[in-house]
């Protein structure tokens, strides 16, 4: 029976593409998105593994917190590497200008030693780094980001002071080789020598920096036995280990997440599509009755014409696939050169198999998923009753029920098992069956409310009003075509605004009246009574917060290595701020067990953030180490206390009692909640008091992490944007299908008198309300979304976005009025006399 099916299905294909073009073209662009948003994931992540040394600035890094590495961890490394260089990173504050012409702005300061960089290469303005970092008119040299230096006004040959040292500014920095390893920076940043700095006062005991001592090594070098090796050697001294292989795992995690959230976008646009493809299938089918009568009375079986037809759409299936995965293909890799300058890493673009083979996956499954229901109820259907108009009817049998069932479960299995998040896959995946089955029972609840308005007082005396509430309550399904496809894409546009609206009102909102003026760091201890009583006698101050500051590293959770126990929690990821207090300071809320005794010095003792602590599944009674300084402290958790980072104000995750920590070199942090117009005043007169101290203002960090965010949102838009284009798509497939029954609607109005305006009026307010509808769900079904994410995922307040709602429904009528007065002018055009002949 297959053979004779394909007989006749291939027979029936050579008739062309007739009536699949939306079904092909809405199966292209959900591919396509897909296989583009994966490209360029994969070439990404190629460039990254390609360029690992060049990223990292080796073959390897070993890192130390607060402190350089000693004479012994030096000798360890010189008798392994052929080359060895030394950077510090830390904040600092770099100032131009005197008296009142003094300038100010915080800077990310990476110092160098003449090896550096060990690979790859320092793109400057002009010259090179060497020159540039030379000693020159009694003053050594420095680069700046060529952002700090528009922001200060330098050019070249300006000076600038970094704590008690003047620098010349050598050239402007245009591009690190392994910037990408450095992560999220509060500010731009400048480079000069380690050798230096040793007069500007800036690196003391406790003071928050980092070294980093990068490594090229032998060729034939086990990369695995010498991690081993160094971690042995250097276990105890809070020593943490990166190489080529993954030189920026901070990006890979970032790329990751974003790809796999644009693709679960993605699929919503897909979903779209799939309304279409449906559509296009039962439009096709329609059109097929006089053949799938003639094969029934000629003794065809209901499952030889579901074959034919499966076969068929198989067919076309795999080239809209095709087609898709071509187009997502091609033009990442036509924007290759863009998308490389607009990235701050390498990237590797040719076409990568695993992101086309997931592609096609969701193209092919969706397409069988949305074809298999109307495909199914022909094969129910008599001879007779095809003969006698019914095209289509019956229901499916037990199995194509459980064969839809079982698609849908593979589709959403794909999703999980692909996004490598499954609480997002699965999310997603409820979201846009929840928004498909409230859009179905939308447009179910549009057709009966329209045929009711057809026969009551509103519409009489109004014949436009009434012929559009007719053929929106009628038999044919463009009601339901058109909210469901239009409606989906504008649900996805509706909450990414709402969700961008609502992050910028509680940004703008809630950051003057609950968030700090500035951070203060590196306080050293002899510096923070004077500092204290600058900042508490200010009247324009309201509030001044301070603690002493340590950082170190979680290594272990009860005797076990704290990744095995808290997996890829953010507190277990590098190294976490650390405070101490006898008592608890003001504004804790100690929600679980008991704080320590003031004068505590028995074993060490820690309050740990309730929220972190339920995350990474700690109770009372855990035992928590960390390396602060080289130096393993193991302390008992003994309470939990409420944490709220949101307020962008201070926070620990962990609490020690000030015994455990005795002896430390540490510095003290301060948070200063001051008057707008008392800021510049207060940074001046700390900065002049105090030069090692670095102020980071919070609401430029906050606009550094609105960047980011909205970086993020651009790209969402653009993935929600294909999902409209499907959607419109698919409007002009449900016009286009329905311009046979517009022309012969048409030509009885005319011939009952009706003006063409009159005909016209009633075929664009059809469309304009079938679109206000569409809207009107979506801008439901978005803002429930964008209420979800904000409370559930942003733990923010949601306030409904009125301005972005109302373009949603702008645009939904004018797509529905664009595509259905394109296929109006046919209908406007006939001669009643022949179309009515015609039918008779």
């Amino acid at each position: 029976m297959t053979g004779l099916a394909w007989r006749i299905a291939r027979r029936e294909l050579r008739g062309g593409l007739r009536g699949f073009r939306v079904f092909l073209l809405c199966l292209a662009l959900g591919v396509a998105a897909i296989a583009a948003v994966g490209t360029v994931r994969a070439a990404i992540e190629r460039g990254l593994s390609d360029q690992g040394a060049v990223l990292l600035g080796g073959d390897a890094q070993l890192e130390f917190t607060y402190r350089f590495a000693t004479p012994e961890e030096r000798a360890w490394m010189d008798a392994r590497a052929l080359d060895l260089s030394e950077i510090v990173d830390f904040r600092s504050m770099v100032v131009t200008g005197e008296g009142e012409a003094e300038d100010r702005a915080l800077t990310q300061v990476k110092a160098v030693d003449d090896a550096y960089p060990l690979v790859g290469a320092v793109t400057l303005e002009s010259g090179t780094l060497p020159e540039a970092l030379a000693m020159k008119d009694g003053l050594p040299g420095g680069v700046m980001d060529k952002v700090l230096v528009d922001r200060l006004g330098l050019a070249p040959g300006d000076t600038f002071r970094l704590g008690l040292q003047e620098f010349r500014l050598g050239a402007v920095l245009l591009r690190e080789p392994d910037s990408a390893t450095g992560g999220f920076s509060l500010g731009p940043r400048t480079i000069v020598r380690t050798a230096d700095l040793a007069q500007a006062g800036l690196i003391a005991p406790g003071t928050l920096y980092e070294t980093e001592y990068r490594l090229t090594l032998p060729p034939a070098t086990d990369l695995d036995a010498l991690r081993a090796e160094a971690e042995a050697a250097f276990r105890d001294e809070g020593m943490r280990w990166q190489d080529r292989r993954r030189a920026a795992p901070g990006i890979e995690r970032f790329v990751d997440r974003i790809g796999a959230f644009l693709i679960l976008v993605g699929l919503a646009g897909l979903a779209v599509g799939g309304v279409g493809v449906s559509a296009a299938v039962r439009a096709y089918l329609d059109r097929k009755v006089a053949t799938i009568a003639t094969l029934r009375t000629l003794g065809a079986e209901g499952r030889l014409i579901f074959q034919t037809y499966l076969l068929q759409i198989g067919v076309l299936a795999g080239l809209g696939v095709l087609a898709g995965l071509v187009i997502g293909t091609v033009l990442p890799m036509a924007a290759a050169p863009w998308i490389g300058a607009a990235l701050p890493f390498p990237v590797s673009f040719r076409p990568a198999a695993a992101p086309l083979a997931e592609a096609a996956f969701y193209g092919l499954v969706t397409a069988f998923l949305f074809t298999l229901w109307p495909l199914a109820r022909t094969e129910g259907v008599r001879a007779a009753a095809l003969y006698r108009g019914a095209g289509r009817g019956g229901h499916p049998r037990p199995v194509h029920w459980l064969a839809v069932a079982g698609l849908a479960a593979m589709l959403i299995g794909g999703a999980v098992a692909f996004s490598g998040t499954p609480e997002l896959a699965l999310g997603s995946a409820a979201g846009i069956v929840a928004a498909l089955v409230v859009l179905w029972l939308a447009a179910l609840g549009l057709r009966w409310i329209a045929r009711h308005l057809a026969r009551s007082r509103i519409a009489r005396g109004r014949t436009g009003l009434r012929l559009a509430l007719a053929a929106i309550g009628g038999p044919r399904e463009e009601a339901a075509s058109v909210v469901l496809s239009l409606g989906l894409g504008l649900s996805v546009l509706a909450a990414v605004g709402q969700i961008d609206a609502n992050l910028r009102a509680a940004i703008d909102r809630d950051l003057p009246e609950r968030a700090p003026s500035y951070f203060f760091v590196d306080i050293q201890n002899d510096q923070i009574d004077g500092f204290l009583g600058r900042v508490k006698d200010d009247p324009a101050v309201s509030r001044v917060e301070s603690a002493p500051m340590l950082r170190g590293v979680v290594t272990q959770i009860n005797d076990r290595d704290a990744r095995e126990v808290a997996g890829e929690h953010w507190v277990v990821r590098g190294d976490r701020g650390i405070t101490y207090a006898a008592t608890p300071p003001e504004n804790t809320t100690v929600i679980a067990g008991e704080w320590w005794p003031e004068d505590h010095t028995g074993d060490p003792e820690v309050s740990f953030a309730a929220e972190e602590a339920e995350e990474m599944g700690l109770k009372l009674g855990d035992t928590v180490t960390v390396n602060i300084l080289g130096r393993d402290i193991t302390a008992t958790i003994t309470s939990f206390r409420q944490v709220d980072f949101s307020t962008a104000g201070m926070g620990f995750v962990m609490t020690l009692n000030p015994a455990a920590l005795a002896g430390a070199p540490h510095t003290h942090i301060a948070t200063v909640y001051a008057e707008t117009e008392a800021e510049a005043a207060i940074l001046r007169d700390l900065s002049r008091a105090y030069p090692n101290i670095t102020a980071i203002r919070v609401r430029d960090a906050i606009d550094r992490v609105t960047e980011a965010l909205t970086a993020i949102g651009s790209a969402t838009r653009w993935a929600a944007a294909v999902t409209l284009v499907t959607g419109f798509v698919v409007l002009i497939g449900a016009a286009a299908a329905g311009e046979g029954a517009r022309v012969y609607e048409s030509a009885i109005l005319k011939t009952l008198g009706a003006s063409r305006g009159r005909i016209l009026a009633s075929f664009a307010l059809r469309s304009a309300l079938m679109g206000a509808a569409a809207g009107l769900v979506a801008i439901a079904a978005g803002g429930m979304a964008g209420w979800a994410v904000m409370t559930f995922v942003m733990e923010a307040d949601f306030a409904f976005e009125p301005v972005s709602a109302l373009v949603i429904v702008a645009g939904g009528v004018l797509a529905t009025l664009l595509a259905g007065l394109a296929f109006a002018l046919r209908p406007l055009g006939v001669r009643p006399a022949r179309i009515l002949r015609a039918d008779g």
